[in-house]
């Protein structure tokens, strides 16, 4: 096994995969997965790797999906966006702004392709994936048929969507459609952003600031290997809310339509005096402790360890139990990862 993995997960774990296969159309993402599986191989369909942690050398076939193009179309009240599933995240954000879309710029900078997007319904300040999706495209990887699902077909939730669960070894997605509105409002609800002004506020100005906030908070995979937020921002009842708020009325909180409460699960972190704490190579970075760290030449054993220590001192403390947001992948395929830390 001589395929190096290291760059391919933006945590720069150096695994193995015995064969890596680059696809730029969905007819060749289907034929690579085809030819695997009747190899007996197992497969995995990466995009840039940025939220996976490689635990093992992976045993079959790794499909880079790299399906690119962007096309628009515009209607009387929207703008219709189609990217291909290998497009890169943050370039797409760019290019809707360039030609004067509006709706996207509190995602920007998020890592990872457009592919990668209705998997986790990435979100950011206050703005989520599928507020904006309009279908996904995919290809069913044992028929090679395309097939179109809408946007109440994800089953989209909090980090979640029917694409980690039921339709995960069935279908690839190839494509995404997403319908940006016209009339924009500005989402100004966290951080820097509630300092502007929803009467003068542009879409570059949201964009901009949502890039400062990130780029001085966030490290920079290219010096520090990691996988952007490594937990998911815990939401719990009601009742436990208000029993947690009793001793920590500091704590940010975010009610939820349900009447439940997110929590930031940096926060949480940070009160247990975590930022800058080491196992082995990898640490809790220093300026947000939401983000573990490859800082010197980690092993992904090291950043389990890390994890594991994170989540058993928040839960300890706060008695919340994080889990993670980044998926771990072991030698034939993604493994529970709160089991693994557990």
């Amino acid at each position: 096994m001589n395929n190096s993995l290291k760059p391919y997960n933006t945590f720069g774990i150096d695994k193995r995969a015995q064969q890596i296969v680059t696809a730029h159309t969905a007819n060749a993402l289907s034929e690579a997965w085809q030819q695997a599986h009747a190899a007996s191989q197992t497969v995995l369909i990466l995009g840039e790797g940025s939220n996976v942690l490689f635990l093992d050398d992976f045993s079959g076939t790794v499909i880079l999906n790299r399906i690119m193009g962007i096309q628009v179309e515009e209607q009387p009240d929207a703008w219709l966006i189609h990217a291909g599933a290998g497009e890169n995240w943050h370039r797409l954000v760019e290019f809707t702004l360039d030609h004067n879309i509006a709706g996207l710029e509190n995602l920007a900078l998020i890592p990872g392709c457009a592919g990668s997007s209705p998997i986790q319904n990435i979100g950011a300040y206050g703005v989520e994936f599928k507020q904006f999706c309009l279908y996904v495209d995919c290809v069913d990887l044992h028929s090679g048929e395309s097939v179109r699902l809408g946007n109440s077909d994800c089953h989209f939730g909090y980090r979640d969507s029917i694409f980690k669960h039921d339709y995960q070894n069935r279908y690839a997605i190839t494509g995404i459609g997403l319908r940006l509105p016209k009339q924009w409002s500005p989402v100004l609800t966290y951080g820097d952003l509630t300092r502007l002004s929803p009467d003068t506020v542009t879409p570059r100005q949201v964009f901009n600031a949502v890039c400062h906030m990130r780029r001085t908070k966030l490290p920079d995979p290219k010096e520090y290997g990691n996988a952007g937020s490594f937990f998911k921002n815990p939401v719990i009842t009601a009742q436990e809310a208000s029993a947690l708020f009793i001793h920590y009325p500091d704590a940010p909180r975010y009610p939820q339509i349900d009447g439940q409460v997110k929590l930031a699960a940096g926060w949480l972190i940070d009160r247990c005096d975590m930022k800058g704490h080491r196992v082995g190579g990898a640490a809790v970075h220093r300026h947000q402790a939401l983000v573990l760290i490859n800082e010197n030449n980690a092993t992904s054993q090291d950043i389990v360890k890390l994890a594991h220590e994170v989540r058993r001192r928040v839960g300890e403390k706060f008695n919340v139990w994080l889990e993670p947001e980044v998926r771990f992948i072991g030698s034939v395929g993604e493994v529970n990862a709160v089991e693994t830390i557990a």
